[in-house]
């Protein structure tokens, strides 16, 4: 009987890079960087990178100087979470358009569970659907479960799709070597590799209690389940909730007065605060961005003495936020954002 249930893994195209390009489209086919405070100067670490970076050798994780060094001319960008959670949310929702259980795994990536005699076609319209709605590219992975669904997006990226199950999995995977598995790094690999399993291959055929000794009783056998393809099916349906709200401006002028810098802020807040009370959910704390020409930006926050959604509070501690920089800049971008109390139990 042919298989119809199917685990589809959506994973966004080089999200956060995505996301600034289109807000700065000048940046298209540019090696972008996103990272920190986007000073390569600093020691934060690369968030994301462009494709165009990473022909460079730039990854995640990877110290800002180190990209700096690896690729020169590449434009190196603050992170900004509250735009990527807002961009997240619409990418999940036009996911839950398709009416199937939607599982989050992160801003750029779900688990949906689907029944079809077409996994294929109905992951076309699924990117379709998301490059209309958000204009963000992505990738789909199709398995009989989720590890392989997760596993096949790594073959279908950039733009593409991939079917890996029980049928092709020693055909794509035996020769790979182990850390080609979700939930096995450079560490255990290195372990495996010193009892002898360099490949998937070889780790599937490992004796269980030789893995148990050197691993753990638990994680030891469970790698050779990786190994083999063995995983979960079901798909559980997590509903998005954003952690914060954020609203900012990119002025066509610059500003130089300190009071209109704090006028706009104040205008900003005032519609976080509608935000927040649309949300029927608190602030906890009360951040502002700011970025000063040319291209320097930098934020301020603070923890608020208690909950609230109320305008006149949030003004007043995104006021504090500003005064806490030294305006003596042009600023090109102002920016507002509160973080949120966990949602209630059974929100």
């Amino acid at each position: 009987m042919a298989v119809d249930h199917w685990v589809l893994h959506l994973d966004l195209d080089q999200f956060i890079a995505a996301v600034e390009v289109l807000r700065r489209p000048e940046l298209r086919g540019l090696p972008v960087v996103v990272g920190g405070q986007g000073d390569p100067t600093r020691r934060d670490v690369v968030a994301t990178a462009s494709y165009e970076a990473r022909e460079f050798g730039v990854r995640s994780g990877m110290p800002l100087r180190t990209a700096a060094k690896r690729c020169p001319d590449a434009v190196f960008l603050p992170s900004d979470p509250p735009v990527y959670e807002e961009a997240s949310a619409r990418v999940m929702a036009t996911l839950r358009e398709f009416d199937v259980p939607v599982e989050v795994l992160g801003w750029d990536e779900a688990f949906l569970g689907v029944e079809t005699d077409d996994p294929e076609a109905l992951a076309r319209e699924i990117r379709r659907a998301v490059a209309e709605r958000t204009e963000l590219s992505s990738s789909i992975g199709i398995g009989d479960n989720k590890l392989r669904a997760k596993l096949a997006t790594g073959f279908a990226k950039p733009a593409g799709v991939f079917r890996l199950t029980k049928d092709n999995w020693v055909a794509v995977m035996a020769d790979r070597p182990t850390d080609a598995l979700w939930g096995i790094g450079t560490k255990t690999a290195r372990k495996l590799a010193e009892l002898g399993f360099d490949t998937v291959a070889q780790l599937a055929r490992a004796d269980p209690d030789v893995l148990a000794a050197r691993l753990g009783p638990k994680m030891g056998p469970w790698y050779r389940t990786l190994a083999l393809g063995a995983g979960s099916a079901e798909v559980v349906g997590t509903p998005y909730v954003p952690r914060s709200h954020g609203r900012e401006i990119t002025f066509q002028e610059n500003l130089t007065d300190p009071e209109a810098m704090r006028t706009e802020v104040a205008r900003l807040a005032h519609r976080v605060a509608a935000d927040l009370l649309a949300e029927g959910r608190p602030a906890i704390r009360v951040g502002v961005k700011a970025r000063f020409a040319p291209f320097w930006t930098r934020t301020r926050s603070l923890t608020l003495p208690e909950p609230t959604a109320a305008a006149d509070d949030i003004a007043a501690a995104a006021a504090t936020a500003l005064d806490r920089f030294e305006l003596t800049r042009p600023v090109r971008l102002l920016g507002v954002w509160a973080e949120m109390a966990p949602p209630p139990e059974g929100y």
